[in-house]
């Protein structure tokens, strides 16, 4: 289970790395698979109008905090 939430919280940080790309100029690898929150959920989001980068940079942020999280502690 771990590795499956350590995926997820890697594809959100592509996602958003990709979507800051696909914003400032046109990301053409992979662009359906990973600009899908860039592409798809943020020209639905009318308070977010401006403020694309900060999104995608946030999405990605929640990746890395879903990855930190997913780590196992207190073992060496």
């Amino acid at each position: 289970m771990r590795k499956a939430i350590q995926f997820v919280g890697v594809y959100l940080i592509a996602s958003g790395i990709s979507g800051v790309i696909d914003h400032v100029w046109y990301q053409p690898i992979m662009g359906i698979v990973l600009n899908a929150f860039h592409r798809v959920v943020l020209p639905r989001l009318d308070f977010l109008d401006g403020y694309e980068i900060f999104a995608n940079l946030t999405v990605s942020a929640v990746g890395v905090v879903v990855v930190l999280a997913a780590e196992p502690w207190g073992r060496s």
